[in-house]
């Protein structure tokens, strides 16, 4: 077998996963809250929720909005949130089956079938959903390299993030592209000159339909 001198670089959060602004449904199931409750719809209603224009405007980080996430649906149930770890594996009953994106199982296992080598370049994998979690997760077996800022402290769009993965898949930035949803993370990508994909999280399969036409799939 040849080795591959391509690779799909994904985001996690948002990326590979549902968001938690499409699955509001599912949490207020799992946390016994009334349907409804949960109105904050960040990207799929920026001018409804604040807190998300703040975090594009880069006035608070990702973190900061996740956390006070956090804090405020633990709040609704009397208990003090802590950790995203809590609020994702409470909200989605810790089954990684209900987060996984259905286009992107569809990609991974494209570009898996095509022999193309698949990284994960994320800022809170196990920070946000929990080693457990992640180890459970589907088709995380499928994976060449995960570079996870919960461990390395190098948040993108830091260059030496996308530097690490790089060396990590042994490969060329021009043979890779690279997925995020976030802005901030798609321009530290593109200083570095690392093909890039910005996902919209309203148009997920046009978004992996363009990296994998990237590729050559």
């Amino acid at each position: 077998m040849t080795e591959a001198r391509r690779a799909l670089i994904l985001d996690f959060g948002g990326v590979v996963t549902r968001t938690l602004f499409e699955t509001h449904d599912i949490t207020e199931r799992a946390l016994g809250l009334p349907a409804g409750t949960l109105i904050w719809r960040g990207p799929f209603d920026p001018a409804s929720d604040p807190l998300w224009q703040s975090m594009q405007a880069r006035e608070i980080t990702e973190r900061d909005y996740w956390m006070t996430r956090t804090r405020e649906v633990g709040a609704l149930l009397g208990e003090d949130w802590t950790d995203m770890k809590t609020f994702v594996q409470r909200a989605r009953g810790a089954d990684p089956e209900l987060v996984l994106r259905p286009e992107a199982r569809d990609a991974i296992l494209k570009a898996r079938r095509a022999g193309l080598k698949l990284a994960i370049l994320s800022n809170e994998l196990d920070l946000f959903y929990g080693e457990s979690f992640r180890r459970r997760f589907p088709l995380i077996d499928l994976f060449d390299v995960i570079v996870d800022a919960t461990y390395t402290k190098i948040l993108k769009p830091d260059p030496r993030a996308y530097e690490q993965v790089l060396a990590e898949l042994a490969l060329s930035r021009a043979d890779c592209v690279f997925v995020d949803d976030q802005k901030k993370n798609i321009e530290g990508a593109a200083a570095v000159g690392l093909p890039h994909v910005h996902f919209d999280v309203t148009r997920p399969a046009e978004s992996y339909a363009q990296a994998l036409n990237m590729l050559g799939l």
